[in-house]
């Protein structure tokens, strides 16, 4: 866009000097029109004339019809005495108004040297910007295989500075990653015991868990460059392209000595080789091919160190993964409860915040948030608070931040009829009266038909402590749950809508889970059934064969179907048994709209532990 904006102004400016030409050049050559001065003083004598303007022995002769002529007179001689000689009356001389300029001989040798000069200035800068356009393309010609990467933690960039004390929780993680620190800060300690410092570390873990952040934070505990570059900026059309890149980005890092090369997105180049369709051949199999060769290039007292992020470690090929190569692999988890709260106070460090801020019980209410998720959750909470003229942020904005990340903002544009405002009433209610009911399910925070994001309403269900693993009877109390709202629509208004379609699709995900993932069927036992690995032209993910028989097929669908039921049977007890409580959950979710956990409790005439 910007080569076309410069193309475009350069044809202005060549049809600008066009026009300038025509314009200086077109009068000159039209022969001008003169007189003599006989004619000249006849002319006078009839009162024709008007002005007279003498320059040397050019006279510019102007008629009263404002006419132009030219006339000669004699070099030496004056205009008057010269007039006066010839028979011109000295009273209608008297009239004509005559003025006498310098004689300036410029134009008379300036005109026909412009007309030879300014077209050679004319090409001599046509040609120089054709050159000066090839020249360019030349340049990007040769430029196009050099590396996108960014560095960060050089000077100049004190702004991007960030710290282990930048990164809330993930303490195994830094402890780890501080040994890569000292190795980039004390080499020569390692290699007097004979040690190799490590060639590669591999950052595993979910989006937003702080992959990029700690290995920014690396570089600067340690000092050194940090050379920063995506996986899919090596991938190109053309072939070659991303080989090259990754040769002048280990080229670069080498040159800057101690470094640090990070590339983030590693499996978007690092997937196992063998299944494209172009075989062997293929451009990401050659820049990952590139990318191996470099890191078996590295010399033992090398103090360059390949750092890579992924959140799919298990597409990537074996022989990246192997001793010599990334020779560690750092698992990112999720953090838990006193992680979350650190983090929060991190984000929360340029926003003023009430003296009543708990920030421990937005973190209580955030499991399975990661670092990103909850610096969103205090950046949506600083805007809400603006919007409502605040000037500082409360807690009620921070807890109304956490649904907005979980379920969206509100539709408050999305009014529903009176029909349609009691159906998903009794549905919401139906999740969760069923969920207050049974002993495996979390507690239920709030109850609203109000819209967010996708969903005409939600009940919100937070646990009360993180957890990492979780039951058969869980899950099927959780089944069961999500079968409530299904079943208060039926049992109320003796028919079902498309409300609970989300609700059944989750259910026959988990169920198939429980069977198929977890081993957790009574029916048929404790067996996985994964998938194919995939066909040899085809990559792993693309198929869905499974590793068993059409008859075991149809039990794992017989035994979904079972479990669903069972789910729904659950629900549908306990709601014939609460038909009051039911009634009463969606009579007051119609007035209000919004149920809290305390006036919930209330409602159902009991307190969960």
């Amino acid at each position: 866009m910007r080569n076309l904006s410069k193309n475009i102004v350069a044809v202005f400016v060549i049809l600008l000097l066009f026009s300038v030409l025509f314009s200086l050049f077109a009068k000159p050559f039209e022969a001008p029109k003169t007189v003599s001065l006989t004619q000249l003083v006849a002319d006078i004598n009839d009162e024709k004339i008007q002005k007279l303007i003498v320059t040397g022995s050019n006279i510019a002769v102007t008629y009263k019809d404002n006419s132009e002529v030219g006339a000669k007179k004699e070099a030496d001689a004056a205009l008057s005495e010269t007039l006066l000689n010839l028979g011109v009356q000295r009273e209608r001389l008297q009239n004509v108004t005559i003025e006498q300029q310098e004689q300036t001989d410029i134009f008379t040798w300036l005109s026909p040297l412009a007309f030879i000069i300014l077209p050679i200035l004319f090409f001599l800068f046509f040609f120089f910007f054709i050159f000066r356009q090839a020249r360019a393309g030349l340049g990007q010609a040769f430029d196009f295989t050099r590396s996108r990467a960014r560095l960060f933690g050089a000077e100049g960039h004190p702004k991007e500075k960030v710290t282990f004390k930048d990164v809330a929780g993930l303490k195994e993680a830094k402890e780890e990653l501080e040994e890569i620190v000292d190795f980039l800060k004390n080499p020569n300690k390692y290699l007097q015991m004979g040690a190799k410092i490590p060639r590669g570390v591999l950052l595993v873990g979910p989006p937003g868990t702080g992959k990029t952040l700690l290995s920014r934070a690396v570089a600067s505990e340690a000092g050194v460059p940090f050379f920063s570059a995506s996986g899919s900026e090596f991938v190109e059309l053309f072939v070659g392209v991303g080989s090259g890149r990754v040769r002048d980005l280990f080229s670069t890092a080498k040159k800057a000595g101690r470094a640090i090369i990070f590339i983030d997105e590693l499996d978007a180049i690092g997937r196992v080789r063998g299944m494209g369709f172009t075989g062997g051949h293929e451009e990401r199999e050659q820049t990952l091919n590139q990318i191996l060769v470099e890191m078996d290039g590295f010399e033992r007292d090398d103090t360059r160190i390949v750092m890579a992020a992924t959140n799919m470690p298990q597409v990537l090929d074996p022989a990246l993964l192997r001793p010599g190569r990334f020779d560690r692999r750092i698992v990112l988890d999720l953090p838990d409860v006193a992680d979350r709260e650190q983090i929060l106070k991190i984000h929360a460090r340029n926003k003023p915040l009430a003296s009543s801020v708990h920030l421990r019980e937005v973190a209580e209410r955030t499991p399975g948030f990661s670092g990103a998720d909850l610096e969103n959750l205090m950046n949506e909470a600083a805007i809400l608070a603006a919007r409502r003229n605040k000037t500082q942020v409360f807690q009620t904005e921070l807890l109304e931040s956490i649904e907005k990340v979980l379920l969206g903002p509100e539709r408050k544009s999305h009014v529903l009829s009176k029909k349609e405002k009691e159906i998903t009433a009794y549905h919401e209610a139906g999740h969760a009266l069923v969920a207050a009911s049974l002993k495996h399910t979390d507690p239920v925070r709030k109850v609203s038909i109000i819209a967010r994001g996708r969903a005409g309403g939600y009940t919100l269900k937070l646990p009360a402590e993180d957890k990492h693993l979780k039951t058969r009877l869980e899950f099927l109390d959780e089944l069961a749950v999500l079968m409530g709202g299904y079943c208060a629509e039926k049992l109320v208004f003796r028919d079902i809508t498309t409300g609970a379609s989300n609700d059944l699709q989750q259910a026959s995900d988990i169920a198939a889970s429980l069977v198929k993932e977890f081993g957790m069927s009574e029916k048929l036992g404790p067996v996985t059934f994964g998938e194919k690995e995939g066909l040899p032209f085809l990559p792993h993910e693309s198929t869905g064969y499974g590793t068993y028989s059409e008859e075991t097929a149809k039990e794992i669908d017989r035994e979904i179907s079972h479990l669903v039921a069972g789910a729904q049977k659950t629900a549908e007890k306990i709601l014939r048994q609460k038909i009051k409580t039911l009634a009463k959950i969606a009579k007051v979710l119609i007035e209000k709209e919004t149920i809290e956990k305390e006036e919930f409790e209330k409602l159902i005439g009991k307190k969960r532990a």
